[in-house]
């Protein structure tokens, strides 16, 4: 395999975003895949639906159909480590810290999501018993790894605080090397409203609480009387019918909401768009996050628009990379607008070659899988297992 690296996928049956199964999939029974050489063992699997108890009830039905699945399909096969990457939920961790425990190997934790604040913040779970059990189910978690990577160098007091004396190391994320790429290797994008028309700001990936995309509705609302400003949301997500709703009755003519596309066509979307927009809810936690469209924009090369706190807007501002106004903030996120909308397209140029170059320094696609070969590479030499 590609750095010598043999890899082995176990994960469940893709749901997201739409919550229902993909075709050729099915719920029940197990799987298995190749994929660019790369076996993908896929277990029974609850589709997370559209409601707060379905994604329960998936995450559960992930963590009880690793527990009695995975070792029966991994079954004979020798492993030197096992890596999670943890996006939320955290839990997904507990049975490769099962399977860690009967192949005698290392367990590293690659953390996405601070647990169980990301519930709270979210108002996914308000009950303070059920948020203090996920919190010693993710103590519990976080003392049976070797080593806790962290994409954002702000996760570590907190995970200190439950990890005890487990190892903690930054390791940032990347992006799809296709950001990074000449545009030229970039798939032709279908026309749609809003893009490469006037001022376009363009938002892509998850609309969900955590994006705090109620900010985007206020400042469409807000910049209203600027024909040529024009707000297109790329992506789906649990708040998208309403930002539909709200587009259609709040008459809304420059908010566009088209839909999600593959990702290799981001690039060329991102090349026609005069500015990117990032967003949070204002919450301590997301203070604390680096969302990975930071990466994505920093690579694309156009100037930034950042609403939201903490290691995000830190990024941002560090890579002179654009301009930032504190999280769900509509009139600071307005004037920031209106201070690029102005600046002359020199400007604009310099912001996007600026991220560019930091994004080559500091988040450069390749350079980051080698140090994550590296972290794993120790872990698995000490040979100590998990704890």
């Amino acid at each position: 395999m590609e750095k010598g690296i043999d890899l082995e996928v176990l994960t469940g049956k893709p749901n997201y975003p739409q919550g229902i199964i993909f075709p050729r999939y099915r719920a029940w029974g197990c799987q298995r895949e190749r994929y660019q050489g790369i076996t993908i063992n896929r277990i029974p699997l609850l589709a997370r639906g559209n409601s707060g108890w379905r994604l329960a009830l998936n995450y559960i039905s992930f963590i009880l159909s690793g527990l009695l699945f995975a070792p029966w399909m991994l079954r004979r096969k020798k492993f030197d480590v096992i890596f999670i990457y943890a996006p939320s939920p955290i839990l997904q961790a507990i049975p490769a810290i099962f399977i860690g425990w009967l192949k005698g190997c290392s367990v590293v934790l690659w953390v996405q999501d601070l647990w169980p604040e990301s519930l709270s913040a979210t108002g996914q779970v308000e009950n303070r018993w059920i948020l203090k059990l996920v919190e010693l189910m993710v103590r519990f978690i976080y003392r049976h790894t070797d080593l806790i990577l962290i994409q954002s160098k702000a996760f570590e007091i907190p995970i200190r605080g439950l990890a005890s004396e487990t190892p903690i190391r930054y390791q940032a994320n990347s992006v799809d090397a296709v950001f990074s790429a000449p545009l030229k290797s970039a798939i032709p994008v279908p026309v749609i409203d809003g893009i490469g028309e006037g001022f376009s700001i363009m938002f892509a990936g998850n609309i969900g609480k955590a994006q705090g995309v109620g900010i985007i509705v206020d400042v469409s609302l807000l910049l209203k009387e600027y024909c040529d400003i024009h707000f297109v949301v790329l992506g789906e997500g649990s708040d998208r019918e309403w930002m539909l709703n709200q587009a259609q009755q709040k008459g809304l003519k420059n908010l566009h909401l088209p839909g999600s596309f593959p990702v290799e066509s981001m690039p060329g979307f991102m090349a026609k768009a005069s500015a990117l927009l990032v967003t949070l809810v204002d919450k301590e936690i997301f203070a604390a996050t680096v969302p990975n469209k930071v990466q994505a924009y920093l690579a694309a090369g156009r100037p930034i628009l950042a609403s939201l706190n903490g290691e995000g807007a830190r990024l941002v501002k560090q890579a002179g990379a654009g301009l930032t106004s504190p999280a769900e903030d509509a009139e600071a996120l307005a004037d920031i607008i209106l201070q690029l909308y102005r600046l002359p397209p020199d400007e604009h140029r310099k912001m996007g070659d600026s991220g560019r170059r930091f994004y080559q320094k500091h988040f450069d696609h390749d350079f980051l899988i080698d140090q994550l070969i590296g972290h794993l590479q120790l872990v698995s030499v000490s040979g100590e297992g998990i704890r």
